[in-house]
Formats: structure tokens, sequence, C-alpha cells
């Protein structure tokens, strides 16, 4: 309860010192208090990750390769299961016309053609693992580079505060004016087209 009322009394103060500073400059201005207060800026910004992540070039070049290895992947599984389907296809007809010596050869054949099945499910399996682990590595570089950038920012800026706001998700209300996405995005285009 005491650390309750201490925040409390902490909280009233630092908002009676916000209103007396706007109440001071309305006695001066016709302005209304709200307006004043306006003026003031708190130590705080926001970035919009989803307009960064949209325009920033590095993730553009992560994600366009990612979708790159996804269509090579997808054409390689595509190609080899139309190449099954006609395998299949040709044993069903062999089947019907009785075209097989023996039903030993018939059996082996078939076997080999659901060999071939699970090696091709597999092999999707393997390929959609493979870029599922790499768009988790892409997401680590990305991160690590806005962070370690944010850090670099924020040494000359002096935030006390930098928070995410994704899909509106972390931020009810918000004012523009602590909005650093578009400058955050311009240093670090600048910063990646150098780097190329």
């Amino acid at each position: 309860m005491k650390k309750f009322t201490f925040c409390a009394t902490l909280l009233a103060g630092v908002l009676a010192g916000a209103l007396t500073s706007c109440n001071n400059a309305s006695q001066t201005s016709a302005m209304t208090p709200m307006a004043m207060c306006d003026s003031l800026r708190l130590p705080v910004a926001y970035v919009n990750i989803d307009s960064l992540l949209v325009n920033y070039e590095f993730a553009k070049d992560l994600n366009e390769e990612l979708m790159s290895k996804t269509e090579e992947a997808r054409a390689s599984i595509n190609s080899k299961a139309q190449a099954l389907e006609k395998e299949v296809a040709e044993f069903q007809r062999k089947v019907q016309t009785n075209a097989f010596l023996s039903e030993d050869r018939a059996r082996s054949e078939q076997e080999r053609l659901m060999k071939k099945k699970e090696e091709l499910d597999k092999l999707n399996y393997d390929l959609q693992n493979d870029l599922a682990q790499q768009q988790a590595q892409m997401n680590v570089r990305l991160n690590d580079t806005i962070r370690n950038f944010m850090k670099a920012y924020n040494e000359k800026m002096h935030f006390e505060l930098i928070f995410t706001n994704t899909m509106n998700d972390n931020l009810l209300i918000d004012n523009p004016k602590y909005d650093i996405t578009a400058d955050v995005l311009k240093l670090l285009n600048e910063r990646y087209a150098k780097a190329k």
C-alpha cells in the first residue's frame, strides 16, 4: 500500500508540474492549456515496424532472396511430382492392360512407385523445414540489424523509450510527432546503400 501511495503521489506531482508549466504558459497567451501542452515533447518515440519492413531495402532484398528460394523449391517439387504422376498413370495403364509379365513384377513396380512417393514427400518436408529455418535466420538478421541501429541512433537522440508499433498493436492512440519511422527508415536505407 505504501508503494502504491508513493507512486500515486509521484504521478500527481509530475502531472501538477506539467499543468503548472502549461498554466504559466497560458497566462501569457490566449491558447488553450491543451494547445500549450502540445508544444511539450516527451523523451519517447515509436517506430512503425510494418512500414519499416515494407520500405527497408535490406528487408526487401532478404525477402526477395527467400521468395526466390521458395519458388525454386516449389518448381523442383512440382516437376518431380508431375514426373511421378506420369509414372503412376503409366503403371495403372499397364495394370489395366495386363502388360506386366507377372504379379511379382507389378508388385515390385508398385512398391518402387510408393517408395518414390515417400521420397518426394520427405524432400518436400525437408525443403519446407529448410525454408522455415532460412526465414527464422532472416528474421534474426533483420532484428539484429534494426536493434543495433536503434542503439546507435538513440545515442544521438537520447530517448528514454522507443516503442515498436506493429499493426497498431502496441499503441492504441499515438501522436504523429512521436513517430520516428521515416527518419529511421531513411538512415537505415542510407547505411545499407553504403554497405552494398
